[in-house]
C-alpha cells in the first residue's frame, strides 16, 4: 500500500525519533524534542509549546514520549504548519495580528479587537508585533483548552458561566498549560 503524500513512513520516523534520542533511552525529553523542532526561524522552538505538547501525546505522564507518541506528535505538529502557512497570507514566515484575527475567525472564536491584543502580547515573545510557528501552536492550544474548561461551565452555551472563585482557581489550575 502507497504511503500517502506528504505523510513520513514509518521507517523515516524511526531514523528521526533515534537521532533526536540523543541518550538512546526510547524516549524523547522536552530537550531532546526541542532540538528536533524549527520554528522556521533558526532559533529555539519555544520551551512552552515543546512542555505543552509533550503533556499532550505523553499517555503514562512520564514526561517524555515514546515512538508512537513522537509519531502522533509529529503529524500533529505538521498538520499545525500546514495550517499556519495557510494563514500567512503575506507567506512571512509569521503571523501578524491581521493573520491571527482571520485564524481564530475561522475556527470558530468571536473575539474582541482588545482581546486579540493581548493575545499578540501573550503570544509574540519576538516582541515585533507578530507570532512565530511554535507560539502560534501555543496560543491556539491555550486557547482551546481554556475554551473546553469553560464551556463544562456553560451548559446552556451562552457564553456567560456564574462560579465561585475556588471554582475558576479550580478550572484554571487544573488545566495542563
Amino acid at each position: 500500500m502507497a504511503q500517502p503524500q506528504g505523510v513520513p513512513d514509518r521507517q523515516y520516523l524511526l531514523r528521526v525519533f533515534q537521532s533526536v534520542d540523543k541518550d538512546r533511552s526510547g524516549h524523547i525529553s522536552s530537550v531532546e524534542l526541542a532540538s528536533a523542532l524549527s520554528n522556521g526561524t533558526w532559533q529555539p522552538f519555544n520551551p512552552e509549546t515543546v512542555r505543552l505538547m509533550i503533556g499532550m501525546f505523553d499517555r503514562n505522564s512520564s514526561g517524555q514520549i515514546d515512538f508512537d507518541e513522537f509519531a502522533a506528535l509529529w503529524k500533529y505538529v505538521t498538520d499545525w504548519q500546514g495550517c499556519f502557512r495557510s494563514f500567512d497570507r503575506d507567506g512571512s514566515g509569521n503571523i501578524d495580528r491581521n493573520e491571527l484575527r482571520n485564524a481564530l475567525t475561522t475556527f470558530g472564536y468571536r473575539l474582541s479587537e482588545p482581546f486579540i491584543g493581548i493575545l499578540m502580547r501573550r503570544f509574540d515573545r519576538s516582541g515585533k508585533g507578530v507570532i512565530l510557528f511554535d507560539d502560534f501552536i501555543q496560543c491556539c492550544v491555550v486557547l482551546h483548552t481554556l475554551t473546553s474548561a469553560f464551556r463544562q461551565h456553560d451548559t446552556d452555551m451562552d457564553g456567560v458561566i456564574t462560579i465561585q472563585y475556588e471554582q475558576f482557581l479550580t478550572m484554571v489550575l487544573s488545566l495542563k498549560l
